[in-house]
């Protein structure tokens, strides 16, 4: 996450994913953008314009600032990717978990470590559970696609090196839609079919997903090892109603994860908890009745404790 004081387009340009500066104005049009504005002036008493909205950022000291918003969200753990932004360019994953006031761990990113040669590779990965990282992370999708032909050897190598120890990590894999480096056809879940279960003893976690939400929920539906997120989606897309409820067509609710994805902006981090909370508070009634409740602690905290232990 970035502690700085962006230009207008810039922090337009951080309520989405592109990095076109070109496309960044067009952002100021968007809906979700536009309800962001709207939740980020409420919390900060400010009105509802872009401007007074901006200006309030610019004004503030940015440590301040992210906190704020981070401790508005009452997170209790911050699992947070070492990749993104590179280290040094931006908060670690320690500072992160100052600011939130709460609890942070690390999840390692292969495509960083593999810089250092497939060796490295198998060799951090190997003891990656005992130097305190929550999961594993691959961005395969950006480098290669999601069919399992294409996919790196250093990928490869550290789902052997994870699957081979007593006690394999969480593999979070980055699907669907991101940035313009991504071919977004390669980025479909369903191309990982083979290496699900190739490695069946590894728990898979599928991170954001759109617009191959109803995929991921197949494969939540049909495998043991697979979990699922709707980070980016819920705070990115203008009709999340519907992507939690295509979500739950088919995966059960128990397999479902809460994350924001907010890498870049503590603004994200804000407006996903709060829409998350909206979005599970309208759905699950309908779905589980009684026990809506019940789900949504599921999502929101217990199945993350499940998983990541």
């Amino acid at each position: 996450m970035y502690l700085d004081r962006p230009t207008l387009d810039e922090f337009r340009g951080r309520f989405s994913e592109s990095t076109d500066p070109r496309q960044w104005p067009h952002v100021a049009s968007g809906a979700t953008y536009r309800r962001a504005l709207g939740e980020l002036a409420a919390f900060f008493g400010c009105e509802p314009v872009e401007a007074a909205v901006y200006e309030h950022r610019l004004a503030a000291e940015p440590e301040e600032y992210a906190a704020a918003l981070l401790r508005a969200t009452n997170t209790e753990l911050l699992l947070v990717d070492d990749g993104y932004p590179p280290p040094g360019e931006a908060t670690a994953w320690r500072q992160l978990g100052e600011l939130a006031a709460c609890d942070a761990r690390p999840v390692m990113r292969i495509e960083r470590v593999a810089e250092e040669g497939v060796e490295a590779v198998r060799e951090q990965v190997a003891t990656a559970r005992e130097s305190g990282f929550a999961g594993l992370k691959t961005i395969a999708a950006y480098r290669t696609g999601l069919e399992r032909e294409r996919i790196d050897a250093s990928v490869l190598a550290a789902l052997e090196a994870n699957e081979a120890t007593a006690a394999p990590l969480p593999v979070q894999v980055h699907c669907g839609f991101g940035d313009s480096d991504l071919s977004l056809p390669s980025a479909d879940p369903a191309h990982l079919k083979p290496l699900l279960e190739h490695f069946g003893e590894t728990q898979f976690v599928l991170l954001h997903c759109y617009p191959f939400v109803r995929e991921a929920g197949w494969l939540v539906h049909v495998y043991g090892n697979v979990w699922f997120d709707l980070s980016l989606t819920i705070p990115l897309v203008a009709r999340p109603l519907e992507m939690l409820r295509e979500a739950l067509e088919l995966a059960p609710v128990s397999k479902l994860l809460y994350a924001s994805d907010a890498a870049r902006t503590p603004e994200l981090y804000y407006v996903a908890a709060k829409w998350w909370r909206e979005t599970l508070a309208e759905v699950l009634p309908e779905l589980y009745g009684d026990d809506a409740e019940w789900a949504a602690r599921r999502v929101l905290r217990e199945n993350a404790l499940e998983l990541y232990g």
